[in-house]
């Protein structure tokens, strides 16, 4: 793959060189575990600084992309599918994002009464049906999260949407309803009989429990989201900037 960068483009260097590795390090030579060519060649390849190169190199090994070892060089880390806080994106298109291939294993869509924790979320009553999204995804080997998602009748979504698009680009284009803010809680909890089958994790397995609350531009609820991940193939990191 022939890197370039665009030394005109108003795009910082080192976001350009970001985007660029990516790209390279998705190859399937480099999945397979060939080293990336090293910081001399690269930054004389891209025409930019080591010190740029390596802001860039640095941002992919922090994701947990990359591994670095002193005296041997970098190379793409087998490791768990990780997702960041600060990234505002449905599943797909996070994952689309950091070239992770998604399979869907499962969907299932049926309409039900909201218990009074989603119907207080949702501010209607428990007597009006709701549409839920149930699916299981992950990796093309394996599945690595259940999702349950339950949406505001206000979004319009009728259940006969084509799901394997990405979720909120659903909203936006078919529906007018722009998913703005997303509030979040982690924590960590055991896998019961029925998660565990579809995980394929033995009963009381640690896994890693995601909510979800997803609100429009008007800060109204629009969705409600479960999302429990296999504890040995998922890493939720944090960044935080002051």
């Amino acid at each position: 793959m022939k890197l370039k960068i665009n030394h005109n483009s108003h795009t910082p260097l080192h976001i350009q060189a970001e985007e660029l590795l990516r790209k390279l390090i998705a190859e399937e030579e480099y999945q397979n575990g060939k080293m990336l060519p090293n910081e001399v060649d690269l930054s004389k390849q891209l025409a930019i600084s080591r010190s740029t190169l390596r802001m860039a190199l640095n941002k992919l090994v922090y994701e947990g992309l990359l591994i670095r070892k002193k005296g041997v060089g970098t190379k793409v880390a087998e490791m768990a599918v990780s997702s960041k806080s600060m990234n505002w994106l449905s599943f797909s298109q996070e994952m689309a994002a950091r070239g992770i291939v998604i399979k869907d294993y499962e969907m299932h869509l049926t309409w039900v009464f909201p218990d009074e924790k989603i119907a207080n979320f949702f501010e209607i009553g428990t007597d009006k049906k709701i549409l839920k999204l149930e699916r299981l995804r992950g990796k093309p080997e394996w599945p690595f999260v259940y999702f349950i998602s339950y949406f505001h009748p206000r979004v319009g979504l009728t259940g006969e949407e084509d799901f394997r698009r990405p979720l909120y680009e659903i909203f936006e284009k078919d529906h007018s309803v722009i998913a703005t803010l997303s509030k979040e809680e982690i924590s960590a909890t055991a896998a019961d009989n029925f998660i565990a089958s579809k995980l394929g994790v033995d009963n009381g397995s640690p896994i890693l429990f995601r909510k979800r609350y997803v609100f429009d531009q008007g800060e109204r609820p629009i969705e409600y989201n479960l999302g429990y991940y296999r504890a040995d193939s998922f890493v939720y990191a944090v960044e935080s900037r002051r």
